[in-house]
């Protein structure tokens, strides 16, 4: 039975972990369904993603002032009193597509980590109202920040997909369709990455440090510090190269930005080399290669570790201690809290934690991580059980 599949919300390839939930959701639902993706990026999607298995949208439509639509929800919003009638409107594309039969796939993972989302439960709502399924799909939760308006959401969603167990044992309480599976990016395969020249063939360190990250420390500047300060013991203590690897490169949310102020302000450049902008695929390829991996972005960090890479996150919220959890059973010593740097050496002597136990960390991905990923190809099961019509 073929399935229409609605997945939103998505900002764009741009962000190569939201490129990565496209692509690896698509392959795991299986192809012979029809896939619609909602995009605010759409020019991304084209560019990154080649022989594409959906269709591409826009969620959003500019409202021209005095249009039929526009004096339309004007009477709905001030004589009907239909307070979201400006929202419903500017909202209508997606809104229309989502009637009875289909399924609305919450695809934007970390969407709840980050406050109150309206435009996300407005659009839930009217799906739901017009007989279309919802689905949260690879999600994470941080628990002390559920709202009492997310609260609701989550209660109504058909089915929920935490991605990590700290995530799946705060939502399962709120919502009893509440199932645990791996990120879908941990099924991506790796593509042919394009590297530098001097780099490929050679033992590097690859790094990845994000404006997000930075924006949560507690310490102004202290990240970028840490990071300088790794950089340049690495670079005085062993002979690895250093390969700095964006993973999102959004305006005003560039990893471009602040590896670059890294690159500059090293003094030793012969062995540091910048991983130029490419595709998911691209950047597990080269990420899958280092010798350990330090990094901020959460689908980064996903592709080292299901590629066997010791890895040290960099992280601010559950997703990251809960990824980690899952893994090796704690995410203390995998984890380091960006809140936590005080120090400059702090980022310094995690990375020599992982170092001193890179071989033991390298078993347990290898024997771990096969099993883990096979629980992937049951989840199209358990979403055509759960969702019916």
């Amino acid at each position: 039975m073929c399935r229409k599949y609605i997945m939103y919300p998505h900002g764009g390839s741009g962000n190569h972990g939201c490129e990565a939930i496209v692509r690896t959701t698509i392959s795991l639902l299986g192809e012979d369904n029809n896939f619609l993706l909602f995009s605010d990026g759409i020019e991304e999607d084209r560019s990154y993603i080649e022989n594409r298995k959906f269709s591409l949208e826009s969620p959003q439509k500019d409202i021209r002032r005095m249009s039929p639509e526009y004096l339309k929800a004007f009477i709905q919003y001030h004589v009907q009193k239909q307070k979201d009638a400006y929202d419903v409107l500017h909202f209508s594309p997606i809104i229309k597509k989502c009637e009875q039969g289909s399924i609305l796939l919450s695809i934007g993972g970390d969407n709840y980590c980050y406050g109150d989302n309206g435009h996300i439960y407005l659009v839930n709502r009217y799906a739901r109202r017009q007989g279309c399924k919802t689905v949260l799909w690879g999600c994470s939760v941080e628990p002390d920040d559920i709202t009492p308006a997310m609260l609701e959401d989550l209660k109504e969603y058909d089915l929920i997909v935490a991605r990590e167990s700290l995530t799946y044992e705060a939502l399962k309480g709120i919502n009893k369709k509440t199932v645990l599976f791996p990120d879908p990016a941990f099924s991506l395969p790796i593509g042919k990455g394009s590297w530098p020249n001097g780099l490929m063939g050679k033992p590097y360190i690859g790094i990845n440090l994000s404006p997000m990250v930075e924006s949560k420390e507690q310490k102004s500047g202290i990240t970028l510090e840490n990071y300088k300060y790794l950089i340049q013991k690495i670079l005085e203590e062993t002979e690895y190269n250093i390969a700095l690897i964006p993973h999102v490169v959004k305006r005003g949310n560039d990893d471009r930005v602040v590896l670059q102020r890294l690159y500059n302000e090293t003094d030793k450049k012969t062995r540091l080399f910048i991983i130029e902008d490419q595709n998911c695929l691209q950047l597990k390829d080269i990420i899958s290669k280092c010798v350990c991996f330090i990094g901020a972005r959460t689908h980064a960090t996903i592709a080292a570790y299901s590629t066997g890479v010791p890895t040290l996150v960099i992280g601010y919220s559950i997703k990251a201690r809960g990824i980690a959890k899952d893994l090796f059973g704690t995410s203390e010593n995998y984890v380091l809290p960006v809140q936590r740097l005080v120090d400059k050496t702090d980022l310094y002597m995690a990375y020599r934690g992982i170092m001193k136990h890179q071989n033991e960390i390298k078993n347990r991905l290898k024997t771990y991580m096969p099993e883990y990923k096979k629980k992937l190809c049951d989840v199209r099961k358990v979403i055509e059980k759960e969702i019916t019509f």
